[in-house]
């Protein structure tokens, strides 16, 4: 079994499933809150705390997932500036692949989430540059 270390070791995870994977990608931006206190802002601009707010979302079959440096580059054709990916996957039944129109309403629930301020843990998250966060 690989454990998920990286953008790449992800989607060896995904190719070993006995179900095709539909990966979904929900964009993300930081910001400061309405209000904020003087700690609030330093802690922001060290690259800590903020406001995530859901900007963009996509899904794609696993076979259209080659590497981050591909995704990032690929979601710059959206003009939207992005910190944060949260990825999840949708498993197919009986050898198909979910539809997009499966993905939607997962993909809802994943930004209203992020917009809920509710646990984003369940969700894998990769900064810009590729690195796998944890949330805490």
């Amino acid at each position: 079994m690989i454990s998920i270390t990286d953008y790449q070791s992800l989607l060896a995870v995904g190719r070993q499933q006995s179900e095709p994977q539909r990966f979904l990608f929900v964009f993300l931006q930081t910001s400061l809150p309405t209000e904020y206190s003087a700690e609030d802002e330093k802690s922001f601009h060290s690259g800590k705390g903020g406001e995530l707010n859901a900007i963009m979302c996509v899904d794609k079959d696993l076979q259209e997932l080659t590497n981050f440096a591909d995704l990032a580059t690929e979601s710059e054709q959206m003009e939207q500036d992005w910190n944060l990916v949260l990825i999840a996957c949708l498993s197919g039944k009986n050898g198909m692949l979910p539809t997009a129109d499966e993905a939607e309403p997962v993909l809802k629930m994943m930004v209203q989430t992020v917009q809920n301020g509710g646990d984003l843990s369940k969700y894998l998250a990769f900064d810009r540059q590729g690195e796998l966060l944890q949330f805490s």
